[in-house]
């Protein structure tokens, strides 16, 4: 499930094989975009925000978010695809590599001048230059009677975390998922979310736990009716959102997050 660390990587691993160099082919395979064509600009730089990755191309942002299942990969020219064809929604080409962005849930473009406003609704940006602990503790204060779960992973506060570090945050530091967030110690919750995402930005396996093992990376998250790592008692589920629409998976374990 791609969360800030997972697009954090894939920018840093997209901008050391593109940036500087011209694209020799681009393809956006969705409807309202279908007729860019981006060859012979140059790649400026690819960076994320938040969930967003933003490939600054020639005087435009290739603004692209992996949602649910996507995927960027680089191959090297004639490398065989990772993926079939149809699952592909942009593919930036340059003399040394292709870029193809596999089951996007968006893709457009936009103006670079406009990259600011389009993105002005986040909130700071956990793995960014612009990261502002008070100003995301003040954004969450603000959010009073939502759930910290909820809280946490709305982008308009604090930006980056998804549901699984969401989950996991919760439960390092004790929280049960339900428990509005005006009544959390927000100064020291900010500071653990960004030091977990943070350890896991370079990483390909992402671990909460310290232990890269499969089936030992997480606390909680996915682990309904296991016992707690730390205590033993069994691990609930529930679904949590803003609204019916935007329920998610949510675990906690009763006695460490009372």
């Amino acid at each position: 499930m791609p969360e800030g660390d997972t697009v954090f990587h894939a920018a840093k691993r997209l901008d050391a094989a593109l940036a500087g160099r011209a694209v020799t082919r681009s393809d956006l395979r969705v409807p309202a975009f279908a007729t860019v064509d981006l060859a012979g600009e140059t790649v400026h730089s690819v960076g994320s925000r938040g969930k967003h990755l933003l490939m600054r191309i020639g005087d435009v942002v290739l603004h692209t978010h992996l949602k649910m299942e996507g995927e960027w990969r680089v191959l090297r020219p004639g490398q065989k695809w990772p993926r079939p064809a149809y699952r592909a929604r942009a593919i930036i080409e340059t003399a040394d590599a292709t870029a193809i962005g596999f089951d996007l849930g968006l893709v457009e473009v936009f103006p670079a001048a406009e990259e600011g406003e389009r993105l002005g609704y986040l909130g700071p940006d956990l793995l960014g230059p612009d990261w502002d602990p008070g100003e995301a503790v003040r954004r969450l204060s603000a959010a009073g009677d939502t759930a910290a779960v909820v809280a946490l992973g709305d982008q308009r506060n604090l930006a980056g975390l998804g549901n699984v570090l969401v989950n996991e945050v919760c439960f390092l530091r004790g929280i049960r998922p339900d428990r509005p967030i005006g009544e959390v110690d927000l100064p020291a919750t900010v500071d653990l979310a960004r030091r977990v995402i943070h350890a896991n930005r370079d990483r390909f396996e992402r671990t909460t736990t310290g232990d890269t093992r499969p089936g030992r990376r997480l606390w909680v998250y996915g682990r309904a009716g296991e016992p707690c790592r730390r205590c033993g008692t069994r691990i609930l589920h529930t679904r949590l959102g803003r609204n019916d629409v935007e329920l998610r998976d949510t675990y906690w374990c009763p006695h460490c997050q009372p």
